[in-house]
């Protein structure tokens, strides 16, 4: 029996994307949360943390209801910048991104807090600007809560399923990844297809994460 590998594919891909967006925005994030000590940082904290809680259809509704040509912001959006995110796979990228942005800050926010604060604190002392004390001094020293955020986001996207069906619907090509494929084998009573997309997230998961475990083992053992 031939299977199609386009949702598999788009999921990795939507996944990767994710991952590397979220690193780039989450650590600048992670970094001000553990630091600041402003009076909002409970709300910024909350907010970041949201996606926890709230169910996926939630947020996907009203990522819907944003992101539409009806509505406001999805007119200016249409009209200004040419981006029409409902049903395509723009739209499930920032959805993604929202979705997952908690499972990249909270692991590196514990990171930057578990540091002893003489590393920040020497770094000053000689000088050095927080973007240099940053990189060169306080991320290399995360690399365990780096690589379990990164895993994370990419682990947790792939098993998206609410959110992309409010956001993208089931476009082949563009916006059916595996999980909105294995609800329409199941509904088309196509076990053996659903079976087939199932297993290969599973195994790829599992393979992820003991990756995550064995690296982090090896580095705390150093």
């Amino acid at each position: 029996m031939n299977f199609d590998w386009q949702p598999l594919l788009l999921t990795f891909r939507l996944s990767a994307i994710t991952a590397a967006i979220l690193l780039l925005i989450g650590v600048p994030l992670a970094y001000w949360i553990a630091h600041t000590r402003t009076r909002f940082k409970p709300v910024v904290e909350t907010l970041v943390s949201m996606p926890l809680v709230l169910p996926p259809s939630v947020l996907g509704f009203y990522l819907l209801l944003a992101f539409s040509p009806q509505h406001a912001f999805g007119a200016w959006l249409e009209q200004w910048l040419h981006l029409k995110l409902v049903f395509s796979f723009e739209g499930l990228v920032i959805g993604s991104v929202i979705f997952s942005l908690p499972f990249m800050v909270q692991p590196v926010q514990a990171g930057f807090q578990g540091l002893p604060p003489s590393l920040l604190e020497a770094s000053r002392t000689l000088g050095k600007p927080d973007i240099v004390t940053l990189f060169r001094v306080l991320l290399p020293n995360i690399k365990p809560a780096l690589l379990s955020g990164t895993v994370l986001s990419f682990a947790h996207t792939v098993g998206e399923f609410g959110v992309i069906l409010m956001i993208g619907g089931n476009i082949p090509g563009v916006t059916k990844v595996a999980s909105i494929a294995i609800y329409d084998e199941v509904e088309s009573l196509n076990y053996a297809a659903a079976n087939f997309y199932a297993s290969v997230l599973f195994v790829v998961s599992f393979a992820i994460l003991l990756i995550v475990y064995l690296v982090n083992k090896k580095w705390k053992a150093v």
